[in-house]
């Protein structure tokens, strides 16, 4: 009876970690078309706030590679997981404020139809992807590292349309450059959720996490 009991929890771990790691490469595949299609988009209409949002998704999807990676394994790689999503969230931080620095000193103003029309396309797929994310109801750090991520760009694809209509309206790049600066103050307060999540995690075991 006993092993029984112990087959089947085995066989629903095991179902359970399947069904993770569909929808974490599901989302990761999302994130790489977003990435490949907002920089092209974000270079031909000369918008920092695309291309940052871009490199976001880029981001999002190492964070859902390194996620995959992390699914049935020990708490410890867990943790080490979520602390390098968080590291590389901050890290483009530092990126995307750079490239704002840059474009603040010379730059026409971009296009903001296709601003706004990129950022509804990234909205719609950030709601597949919290809703894909939102059908697992536990307590993993590297999915809530994913749910972050995604939360994020939503928050960022919402400015953008704001950006693109002001664009439009004063012709100039400043709204833009002034998202990019938004949108890096997002990525980096992201990784610092990340990271605490990460924290609280190896708190709670400590002896696999240190």
């Amino acid at each position: 009876m006993g092993e029984n009991c112990a087959d089947d929890e085995a066989q629903h771990l095991d179902a359970s970690q399947a069904q993770d790691r569909s929808i974490l490469l599901l989302v990761l595949l999302i994130n790489l078309g977003q990435c490949v299609a907002g920089v092209g988009v974000g270079v031909w209409a000369s918008s920092t706030a695309l291309i940052g949002a871009a490199l976001d998704n880029l981001a999002d999807a190492s964070v859902y590679g390194v996620s995959l990676y992390a699914v049935g394994r020990a708490s410890a790689i867990k943790v080490r997981a979520a602390r390098l999503s968080g590291w590389l969230l901050i890290g483009l931080a530092v990126m995307l404020l750079i490239e704002v620095l840059r474009r603040f000193f010379g730059g026409e103003p971009p296009v903001g139809p296709a601003m706004m029309a990129m950022a509804f396309v990234n909205a719609a797929l950030n709601i597949v992807c919290l809703r894909l994310l939102k059908r697992h109801r536990g307590e993993d750090v590297n999915f809530k590292a994913s749910a972050i991520f995604t939360s994020n760009d939503s928050i960022v694809n919402l400015g953008i349309v704001l950006s693109g209509a002001l664009v439009m309206w004063w012709g100039s790049n400043l709204p833009d450059l002034i998202l990019g600066l938004v949108v890096s103050a997002i990525a980096a307060n992201g990784g610092r959720e990340i990271l605490s999540e990460a924290a609280e995690a190896a708190e709670k075991s400590p002896s696999d996490a240190t």
